[in-house]
């Protein structure tokens, strides 16, 4: 017999299977000169042909207008797709959520546009090696602050600046559930992680200082010092042994 556990992790690997397709392809869609309203319109048709009756979870939550984030450079998370044209040189975030039969799965990845120089790769890998730390303290019995610590010190020994307004999430059943998963932290301190809680956890990092504003929109969110920024999420589900990525391929 299947266990409430096993069940909800077989439900969430369904939106997270196409969130992990979606991310995979774009590492060879997105290129200097499209734009961030082409990636958008590429996202729903690539959603429409392989996944039918899964949903892009962002269109109209809380009124926001596209059916992903795509964040350029200093904006950091919730940039509405734009015709601005990527160039060469840029990073590029793209932040999925999608729902199927109830259930969600997010992640996101910054992708290079081009040549990068060597401190935006710098930038990049670091995050996504951040993400990488965090999710290895995903573990039974662990609390957030355990992940945030893990995240935190891996992003400051390289010089770069965490991310402390915005954080990770408790995901499943809804888009953004508790608890709140911040990107640092103290070992031994937050919400005890338990079996079956699912969480987004999302390092969100600067090159410069961490202080942000909401540009004119009033949903993206932009580096004050206009430093360059990445973003990595995964999914994952809390088991009595290794915490599974629910958007991994």
């Amino acid at each position: 017999m299947k266990t409430r556990i096993k069940i909800k992790e077989e439900k969430m690997r369904k939106p997270g299977r196409a969130v992990a397709g979606i991310l995979s392809e774009l590492n060879n869609y997105i290129r200097e000169g499209i734009t961030g309203m082409e990636i958008n319109t590429f996202i729903e048709n690539f959603l429409e042909k392989h996944y039918p009756g899964y949903n892009l979870s962002t269109k109209g939550y809380s009124g926001f207008p596209a059916s992903t984030c795509i964040s350029i450079n200093e904006c950091i998370v919730h940039g509405i797709p734009s015709e601005r044209a990527l160039k060469n040189g840029d990073l590029v975030t793209v932040d999925i959520v999608v729902d199927y039969m109830g259930w969600y799965a997010d992640a996101a990845a910054t992708y290079p546009v081009g040549e990068v120089g060597p401190e935006e790769m710098r930038l990049t890998n670091t995050t996504r090696e951040a993400l990488a730390k965090g999710i290895e303290e995903a573990q039974l019995g662990n609390n957030t602050g355990d992940i945030g610590y893990a995240v935190q010190s891996c992003i400051e020994k390289e010089g770069f600046s965490v991310m402390q307004k915005y954080c990770g999430h408790g995901i499943g059943r809804e888009m953004h559930m508790k608890p709140q998963v911040p990107n640092y932290g103290r070992r031994g301190e937050g919400v005890i992680l338990k079996e079956g809680m699912a969480i987004a956890i999302e390092p969100m990092v600067f090159m410069g200082k961490p202080d942000v504003e909401v540009a004119a929109d009033g949903w993206a969110v932009i580096s004050k010092d206009k430093s360059l920024t990445a973003h990595f999420e995964h999914t994952v589900l809390i088991t009595k042994g290794k915490p599974v990525i629910i958007t991994r391929s």
